[in-house]
């Protein structure tokens, strides 16, 4: 069989979608795709299965038609493979998200030389710190916080799952905003105006409609996350408790960046943070919040504007290994 020889794969595997990508050793994309969620904790293993088979075959078939060697026909020999996926937060998950990925490549025509399998956010968090210290805030569908000093010893907060965790991320904000509405249904709490904006978001007509959507076949971790935007746009209006459910988001994912500062000795150094995730990047007044806390606590932080994807992280770990082989074989 034809070959076709590629440096670098590269899957940054999220809570919401997961990006594959195929570069050389310069950093040129030849080929990339995407795909749904790539937390097996979400979606279970079968559904991240799937869901990496799909974006990889739509990266492969980019490469295919950019690349004339590409042959239709040519198995692909990757020299190392990134997969840099969400849910990867102990031994346990390392086995079973190790295992789903070999499964994967057993599906496709590819094999790889050198296999690399992170957690999305340690990889994002090198990626964007460049070696430096710094911190990286995740908030997307879940939340993690990670850091790294200039001993090159790291730390992190959070990130352990949707069920008792993901404190400030679109799961929670979407959760809160339920709750929120559930209670003022109740007559528990004062009245909220969240439904007016969630129920028809939902296709919904009343608040029994919610409460049946949850324990219901058609509910799951992303679109209760996606109600985030929805708290975001009742907050704008002016709804109260849209705005306190915003204002607790982004307190939550501050005590995990003190946890973080503290651990790695940064309340007088000086360090980069780094802000990334849906929620992070779209809500401002969570992200505002966030940084005003973040710069009180340790005055000497620098928020990293540059706003790089994710993905990138996950290439630069890639390259990085590219280059250490080159340098050891010459």
């Amino acid at each position: 069989m034809a070959k076709c020889s590629i440096p670098l794969l590269a899957i940054d595997g999220g809570g919401t979608k997961c990006h594959v990508v195929f570069m050389d050793r310069q950093g040129n994309v030849l080929g990339q795709g995407k795909g749904g969620s790539s937390n097996y904790q979400g979606i279970g293993k079968d559904g991240v299965i799937r869901e990496l088979v799909f974006g990889i075959e739509e990266a492969i078939a980019d490469l295919r038609q950019k690349d004339d060697s590409a042959l239709p026909q040519a198995e692909i020999e990757v020299e190392c493979a990134v997969f840099a996926l969400a849910g990867l937060d102990t031994e346990y998950d390392r086995r079973v998200i190790t295992g789903l990925v070999q499964e994967v490549l057993e599906r496709l025509p590819i094999r790889v030389q050198h296999l690399i399998v992170e957690n999305d956010g340690y990889a994002a968090l090198l990626g964007a710190t460049g070696g430096q210290p710094g911190i990286l805030a995740i908030a997307g569908t879940g939340s993690i916080i990670f850091g790294v000093n200039e001993r090159g010893q790291t730390a992190r907060a959070g990130g352990w799952g949707h069920r008792v965790g993901d404190e400030g991320s679109g799961y929670w904000i979407g959760k809160q905003a339920v709750m929120a509405i559930l209670k003022a249904y109740d007559g528990r709490e004062e009245g909220t105006r969240i439904g007016e904006w969630v129920l028809p978001h939902l296709g919904m007509d009343q608040e029994e409609d919610l409460f049946n959507w949850m324990y219901g076949p058609d509910y799951s971790v992303e679109k209760l996350s996606e109600l985030s935007r929805v708290v975001g746009q009742a907050a704008s209006a002016g709804d109260r408790e849209a705005q306190r459910i915003l204002e607790a988001a982004a307190h939550e994912l501050f005590i995990g960046v003190a946890a973080v500062v503290r651990h790695l000795s940064f309340l007088d150094k000086p360090f980069t943070m780094i802000l990334q995730g849906g929620v992070l990047q779209n809500e401002g007044h969570v992200r505002e919040l966030l940084m005003r806390k973040i710069k009180a606590y340790a005055p000497q932080v620098q928020l990293d504007e540059a706003r790089k994807e994710p993905i990138y992280g996950v290439t630069a770990m890639g390259l990085s290994y590219l280059q250490t082989k080159t340098s050891t074989e010459a």
